[in-house]
């Protein structure tokens, strides 16, 4: 039998604990898709800025965001806090919604771009448009389980 390094529903991981426990485990990920969706979409010319902006602004706060709060909780800053259980159920359902509009955003300017533009830039904003549709989810699971750690707590 394999050793559980789960800690209960009902407290917040620090440390390495939050590589380890759910819905903790998917900062790395967020990040890193995160982190693509704004490497993908700031290496094409951004046009028109203002859509497209909105897709920078969503990836580049959501990256800082999720960096801050993982070192938040590995550090212990929570302190086993009730509060900091629904802020953090808060803050990645925000988060989920905002890469939802900015994933629908990208969609639809990488939909008309299709030949208006070079098809490598076409390709480099279709993988940007996957990111942030992965991003969309993995925000979306990890609100949901911190959703039901807050009940629990």
């Amino acid at each position: 039998m394999a050793a559980t390094t789960a800690q209960p529903m009902g407290s917040l991981p620090s440390g390495l604990g939050i590589c380890t426990t759910a819905p903790d485990i998917f900062y790395l990920p967020e990040l890193v898709f995160g982190g693509l969706v704004w490497i993908l979409v700031a290496s094409t010319h951004v046009d028109p800025p203002n859509p497209l902006g909105w897709v920078m602004f969503v990836s580049v706060f959501c990256f800082v965001m999720t960096f801050l709060w993982m070192i938040i909780f590995a550090a212990g800053g929570h302190k086993n806090s009730s509060g900091w259980a629904a802020a953090d159920f808060a803050y990645h359902g925000l988060a989920a919604f905002f890469y939802l509009s900015a994933a629908v955003d990208l969609a639809y300017m990488t939909f008309l771009k299709k030949f208006l533009s070079d098809f490598k830039i076409y390709q480099i904003d279709i993988a940007a448009v996957v990111f942030a549709y992965v991003a969309t989810l993995l925000y979306f699971i990890h609100a949901i389980l911190s959703a039901i750690r807050w009940k629990h707590f």
